[in-house]
């Protein structure tokens, strides 16, 4: 059995989907429902349990999931609004649910691979998207709440105490189907498609932090790829070790984004070739943002390299292709 906390999610849906692409099923679903719409990420998804989150934690920590074997543990749960300001929350959520996972999956010799993010970097600057201390400033306390289990793996790493496969990657700015659901904390992709279909024009930011007009500039990363790589890690599907080859005990905290920068006009121009013509229009800044807002990503894939991954990520324009072709194929 596979285990994929925040399943009905957008990445997490998308991993179910893509190991049901490479026939595993064999999956136990944790979500929280709450916002019933999340469900329909799920349509055609094939798995053979779900458990709701507060469920799923009195079962792992009571040791009463049951005796079938599992397979490996894709930590993609946690809160992610990035404007969340219950602290108390989101270290709960993101901070102490994870080291409790964590130590039930070191308890039963399970891979763990685990959703850090990139908003551990703030307003890091080109050249300083390691994974290394000094580049570490979080914005908010959803960053601080990742860097803390990020610090809690590597203390135990440094330690030796770790004797499990055990992967943190650090999403940079994800897109792809299936995140309809996610309101305001959805993609540039989701949003300006929406506008692009709903009025013919698509809002772009005006410039500000040193950026031009649309010229902000991100790593837009296709949720395809990282599904690929929390399979790569987990050895499972066409990842899997050779028959009587054993498992590589993958360890670490990486970066995990497409490796290049790409700016919101570039972004928009992408959408037009498959949404449709449109007038860009450059609006202000948003108030609420300011201090909190990362004007520049890209991730350094070297982390990635160094632990073992060396499939080339989906560029912009393709990514974006396919997620607007599944997107009609799901409706």
């Amino acid at each position: 059995m596979l285990i994929v906390t925040g399943g009905a999610g957008f990445i997490g849906s998308n991993l179910v989907h893509e190991l049901n692409a490479h026939s595993l099923t064999d999956i136990l679903v944790v979500d929280n429902l709450t916002s019933a719409r999340q469900h329909l990420n799920l349509a055609g998804a094939r798995f053979t349990d779900y458990m709701d989150k507060a469920e799923f934690r009195r079962a792992f920590n009571s040791n009463s999931l049951g005796s079938q074997r599992i397979e490996a543990v894709f930590h993609q749960g946690a809160c992610s609004n990035t404007l969340e300001d219950d602290g108390a929350y989101m270290m709960d959520n993101n901070f102490q649910y994870s080291k409790e996972l964590l130590a039930f999956a070191m308890g039963h010799g399970i891979p763990f691979i685990y959703a850090s993010t990139a908003a551990v970097y703030g307003l890091s600057g080109p050249g300083h998207f390691t994974p290394t201390l000094e580049n570490e400033r979080p914005l908010n306390v959803y960053g601080f709440s990742k860097l803390a289990f990020d610090h809690h793996l590597r203390h135990r790493l440094a330690a030796g105490s770790v004797p499990i496969p055990v992967v943190g990657l650090r999403y940079f700015n994800v897109y792809g189907p299936r995140e309809q659901h996610k309101g305001r904390m959805a993609s540039v992709m989701h949003h300006f498609a929406k506008q692009i279909r709903e009025t013919g024009r698509v809002r772009l930011f005006a410039g500000t932090g040193g950026y031009g007009n649309g010229e902000q500039s991100r790593d837009f990363v296709y949720v395809r790829d990282l599904a690929r790589i929390n399979m790569f890690f987990a050895q499972i599907g066409p990842y899997a070790p050779a028959a009587g080859a054993s498992r590589v005990k993958y360890q670490g905290v990486a970066n995990a984004g497409s490796g290049v920068s790409r700016t919101f006009n570039d972004v928009a121009n992408a959408l037009m070739r498959v949404v449709g013509p449109a007038e860009i229009e450059y609006i202000p800044f948003p108030a609420d943002l300011e201090g909190r807002y990362q004007h520049y990503t890209q991730a350094d894939l070297t982390s990635l390299r160094d632990l073992g991954f060396a499939e080339e990520m989906t560029p912009l324009e393709k990514g974006i292709e396919e997620t607007f072709a599944t997107l009609a194929q799901i409706g």
